[in-house]
């Protein structure tokens, strides 16, 4: 092994989403960065659907943004359709998502990476840690080169001993077209580590000059598209059209057809795939009586030849492929450019982690995205920032960065995810979500941007534009107290289609009203008129769900109070009498920080609660 010779304090293995908003988090936070990727070509690569957002996924993408992450702007820089979910449902749940050109996301990432201060992105394929007394030190590649670092990020995605299945064949594989990491599983199982497998999948990319859209039903972007950064206020990039398919009675039978040589189903795949994102297999054979199954053909990017059917994650035999697929309205005629196929992966167990996701029993090593049984670009990134920016407080001396179940989605994903672990891939969705009313993707900046600018990850001209966003929700709702509608002022109440009022009412009340939105008071009130939509979609909101809110603040104050509770890393659950035996290994084995967690471990129950609580005040040991 040869030395590199540069010291590094953070080292950050894999550039996908996690290892970019990692490595960039702790550069921005002023630490000498390193990023360390299997191919210099790969940055940021999306392996899937080519897409960012989507339920409570959307509401991770603003909260990476809110707290200074990339992946905001990543998309507004590059998406090709932008749409808004739910606006017809409550704002907890309305979200973002937008279909991205894939190559033009990696290069602006790879650009971004590059162009950063503090951070040197490089070619490597770590296959071993390197430790010191319980303290990680640096790394060690397949060329025979070592890296040494104060901390270490692992986001290895899907490459931990990757192996890809397509029908009854397989080969070793990161994702298509690319090796995969060997050793590295190894070596965290020798330092104790418990290691995993889990599997996903993707489907089919189909030739765009072989599908008839002729007779699919469109599915056009939003106009104007509403970007996701809370720095842009408009996107500029041409837009494209979606269209819409089904499967039929003939795609079901041919795809039941190929099971026999299907790897889920002749025991093939050891790995636990996703329950919430099933193959078009497990679909057919889970739901025997739906008659369809809708498809989303989706453009790859606007100079790209390759259709996403989203929908139709596979890991039949190509020939199988071809066939369901060409039973499809509109794909009658279709070639198919890379066939689906499924990946088994390594993971490591989520519960041997601290909400700061740094390992327990190993300091200074963090894991974030697909290590820890997640899926989705979103909750990777989100991880990613997270243990970038506790790497970089652990290395310069600073307080971490723990995000509370109330404060963020990103809060309830790691807290899911060291309190219950990832017995399959992990989700985001909203009913993950416990007080969702607080956590909508419009107050993100509220909620986060003031610590992106404590941990010096938020810069000028975000935070100027910030404070000028609250001032003017400051000032709107102090104009909606003041501002009132009479009586006698006919014509406001008919443009308001308030009918005739027996009494003045303020703006405030008004807006009370179901029937009355703040776009109609803008018409009445040139001050409202002039505030950004952004300002006056947060007045609206908090105005016309105010009593939902208090009362969910009201659960948020007695969530902290378990919170606050803390529990001593050398409190022994052993010989307290009350608890049972399950309970206590439970509790040893997840460690839990504060009382708050530990109620949220499966079997741990309310009593076994009570008891702890009980313990900790008399002092076994002290408590917060």
């Amino acid at each position: 092994m040869f030395s590199y010779g540069k010291q590094y304090q953070v080292i950050v293995v894999g550039a996908g989403h996690a290892g970019c908003e990692a490595a960039l988090a702790s550069a921005r936070m002023g630490c000498s960065t390193l990023l360390l990727n299997l191919n210099l070509n790969a940055v940021a690569e999306m392996s899937c659907n080519p897409a960012i957002g989507g339920l409570a996924k959307g509401h991770l993408v603003r909260e990476i943004d809110a707290l200074g992450g990339e992946m905001a702007k990543a998309i507004d820089a590059t998406g090709i359709q932008f749409r808004q979910l739910n606006t017809r449902k409550g704002p907890a749940v309305r979200a973002s998502r937008a279909q991205a050109d894939r190559h033009a996301y990696s290069r602006y990432m790879k650009r971004v990476v590059e162009t950063t201060p503090n951070l040197d992105l490089k070619q490597g394929a770590v296959c071993g840690l390197l430790t010191d007394k319980g303290q990680v030190i640096g790394v060690e590649t397949r060329e025979g080169l070592v890296y040494r670092g104060q901390a270490v990020v692992l986001t290895t995605g899907t490459f931990m001993c990757g192996l890809i299945h397509v029908g009854l064949n397989n080969y070793p594989g990161g994702r298509a077209g690319e090796p995969p990491s060997e050793g590295l599983s190894d070596c965290l199982r020798r330092l104790g580590l418990e290691v995993g497998r889990l599997k996903t999948g993707t489907p089919a990319r189909l030739d765009r000059r072989t599908i008839d859209f002729s007779g699919l039903e469109a599915q056009p972007g939003d106009d104007p598209p509403k970007p996701f950064s809370f720095l842009h206020e408009r996107i500029d990039r041409p837009q494209v059209c979606c269209h819409i398919t089904y499967t039929n009675a003939r795609t079901h039978e041919l795809i039941r057809s190929g099971l026999d040589r299907s790897p889920l189903y002749s025991g093939v795949i050891e790995g636990v795939g996703p329950r919430y994102c099933p193959s078009i297999e497990d679909k057919v054979v889970r739901f025997p009586d739906k008659e369809r199954h809708q498809i989303f053909l989706e453009p790859e990017g606007l100079d790209c030849g390759e259709i996403y059917p989203n929908g139709l994650s596979t890991s039949l035999p190509p020939d199988v492929q071809l066939k369901f697929l060409r039973t499809i309205p509109g794909l009658e005629q279709v070639e198919i450019m890379r066939p689906g196929y499924a990946i088994e992966y390594d993971y490591v167990d989520p519960v041997q982690l601290r909400p700061t996701l740094e390992v327990r029993d190993l300091a200074g090593l963090f894991h974030a995205g697909q290590i820890n049984g997640t899926s989705g670009y979103e909750e990777a990134a989100a991880q990613g920032l997270v243990a970038g920016i506790n790497a970089a407080c652990r290395v310069l001396d600073r307080p971490p960065l723990v995000l509370r179940r109330d404060q963020a989605y990103a809060g309830v994903l790691i807290d899911d995810l060291v309190n219950l672990g990832a017995p399959e891939p992990y989700r985001m969705f909203t009913s993950r979500a416990e007080y969702r009313l607080l956590l909508r993707e419009d107050n993100a900046d509220r909620r986060l941007t003031s610590l992106g600018r404590d941990l010096g990850l938020v810069d000028d001209e975000r935070w100027r534009r910030y404070q000028e966003k609250i001032d003017q929700v400051e000032r709107g709702r102090i104009i909606l107290e003041q501002e009132r509608v009479q009586p006698s002022d006919r014509d406001l109440t008919e443009k308001l289609g308030l009918g005739e009022l027996k009494q003045g009412h303020s703006l405030d009340e008004l807006l009370r009203r179901p029937e009355v939105s703040i776009g109609q008071l803008c018409e009445v009130s040139p001050e409202l008129a002039g505030m950004r939509p952004e300002a006056l979609e947060q007045l609206e909101i908090a105005i016309k769900y105010e009593g939902y809110i208090a009362r969910q603040q009201e659960d948020v104050e007695r969530f902290r109070r378990l919170e606050r509770t803390i529990i001593p890393r050398d409190f022994s659950f052993d010989g307290i009498d009350g608890l049972s035996l399950e309970v206590r290994e439970k509790l040893e084995r997840h460690r839990p920080e504060t009382l708050g967690q530990a109620s949220r471990i499966p079997g741990v129950t309310p009593a076994a609660i009570a008891v702890l609580a009980v313990m900790l005040r008399r002092g076994r040991p002290d408590h917060d």
